[in-house]
């Protein structure tokens, strides 16, 4: 499964704000940039868990590519502090090559 793209942003004197473009009504907070990457996941998890509750389809991410082009994201892209990928917690863990 392709990972979730995340559009960090930090404003001075804030959290980092974490939006999810493929995951609609995903959103989480990191006070420090070490904590985005479990913010993120756990945000992930409980979207992910309030979707299959209510009996709603989960989305396919994008391809980075495919989302940058999207009108819709573009301004967040370009004021964005950082932009990560986020593996689904839901996705089989890929084991490394030996």
């Amino acid at each position: 499964m392709k990972p979730y793209i995340v559009i960090v942003h930090k404003d001075e004197h804030s959290a980092y704000g974490l939006s999810f473009p493929d995951a609609p009504g995903c959103f989480s907070a990191a006070d420090e940039i070490d904590d985005i990457f479990a913010m993120a996941s756990e945000a992930l998890a409980l979207w992910a868990e309030g979707m299959r509750e209510d009996g709603l389809p989960i989305p396919e991410p994008r391809d980075f590519e495919v989302l940058r082009a999207d009108p819709k994201w573009a301004e967040s892209f370009a004021d964005a502090e950082l932009v990560i990928a986020v593996e689904a917690p839901w996705a089989p863990r890929r084991e490394a090559a030996e």
